[in-house]
């Protein structure tokens, strides 16, 4: 089999979320919506864009996420005072509770996915993902 990394990261990102997918649903959560209550847990009520913005996703993708996560309980909507269309989105409890949830399961997939990892080898290769991230953001700037 090949081992480019093209093949390496497929594989390790295919791993990761049959990993992560069963908490997915014991927690009542699509696919995406994890991120967006961390965010909101960690930053405060925020606009929709704002979420699009951060995780590099197209603002309908959120819209749709955002509205499924309303229904569930998982957050609200709330006017910012700064007129029409200017919703902020913020998190309830039951999100608080399933983003707490969420993260726990990706504290136990990181430590089972680093398992051997040296603290500086975790470091390093926290920084080589952060700088092929940036790399390849760089360049969809760029290219038409």
């Amino acid at each position: 089999m090949e081992h480019s990394l093209h093949i390496l990261l497929y594989r390790a990102f295919h791993a990761q979320r049959n990993y992560l997918r069963p908490g997915l649903q014991e927690l009542g959560l699509g696919t995406g919506q994890p991120k967006l209550l961390a965010y909101l847990a960690a930053r405060g009520p925020c606009r929709q864009r704002q979420l699009a913005d951060y995780f590099d996703v197209d603002p309908a993708n959120v819209s749709r996420m955002v509205s499924c996560l309303e229904k569930g309980g998982f957050l609200t909507r709330c006017r910012d005072g700064a007129g029409r269309g200017r919703d902020l989105v913020q998190i309830t409890e039951q999100g608080r509770l399933a983003s707490e949830g969420w993260q726990r399961r990706c504290r136990e997939e990181e430590a089972i996915m680093l398992q051997g990892f040296t603290a500086e080898e975790r470091s390093l290769f926290g920084s080589f993902l952060l700088r092929a991230y940036q790399n390849l953001r760089n360049a969809s700037e760029v290219t038409p």
